[in-house]
């Protein structure tokens, strides 16, 4: 990665908490934020050789980045995951709200366990972290919230009921918080990915899937962080808020 010239760097010192984001979609999130001169908080959940090694490529070539550990799902951890980011820059400007499992299998053999893992993680821990994050925010009157959610939260999935319902909730709760913070300056939008090509998509059958995407391939996950790097950076994205952006290749036309 390369970080930009400091006069393209729309970022420069504001702090971008990123959760999960030691792989996948959250680590190329981290990466574009870092080349926008952002200090940028890697977030990750369990083991902390990803995300350390993550930090080091972004200090490496100038940028600025941390790793802190935090199960998002967690009131606790996530508690002192702000309490110290507040502690260390006194602000947060940018919250992507990535972290995310998938616990598959069709409805009748769903555990109630795994449903309840998947909804912990990728519904409650976006209210948790946005209502840390908005604590600052609020004060400040300034900041921007994305959500990643998912297609399956519009259209559904089978094998995916806890992850669809999950990723639904966290559409409507976007769109819900927009409302309730767009007079403090607090932007809150949502990315919604189609099949990207990350660990959590390796075993799918893409013969299968490749015939429902009309660009006929699989998303990258710098695509989407282009998505979300435009709702936090840019200066056109400034009256954007409470929308769904799908980046699907097409499979979701509505």
């Amino acid at each position: 990665m390369e970080i930009l010239p400091e006069e393209l760097q729309t970022l420069q010192g504001k702090v971008a908490i990123v959760t999960g984001s030691s792989r996948g979609i959250g680590k190329a999130i981290a990466k574009e934020f870092a080349k926008l001169g952002a200090n940028v908080v890697v977030n990750y959940a369990r083991s902390s050789q990803p995300a350390e090694e993550l930090v080091a490529e972004i200090t490496s070539v100038g940028g600025n980045a941390i790793a802190l550990q935090a199960d998002v799902s967690k009131v606790e951890q996530v508690d002192s995951l702000f309490k110290t980011v507040i502690s260390k820059y006194k602000s947060i400007y940018i919250l992507v709200n990535n972290a995310g499992i998938t616990c598959d299998t069709l409805l009748l053999r769903m555990k109630p366990e795994d449903w309840q893992a998947v909804i912990d993680l990728n519904l409650t821990g976006v209210f948790l972290c946005t209502r840390a994050a908005s604590k600052n925010m609020l004060k400040q009157r300034s900041g921007r919230i994305i959500n990643i959610a998912s297609i399956a939260g519009q259209v559904g999935n089978p094998g995916q009921a806890n992850y669809s319902a999950a990723k639904a909730g966290v559409i409507s709760f976007t769109k819900t918080v927009a409302k309730e913070f767009a007079s403090r300056g607090i932007t809150v939008n949502a990315v919604s990915p189609g099949f990207i090509a990350t660990d959590m998509t390796e075993s799918i059958n893409l013969n299968e899937i490749l015939r429902y995407i009309p660009l006929g391939r699989l998303g990258q996950p710098e695509e989407i962080a282009g998505m979300v790097r435009f709702l936090a950076s840019d200066a056109a994205a400034a009256y954007i808020t409470g929308q769904v952006f799908n980046v699907d290749g097409g499979m979701v036309m509505i």
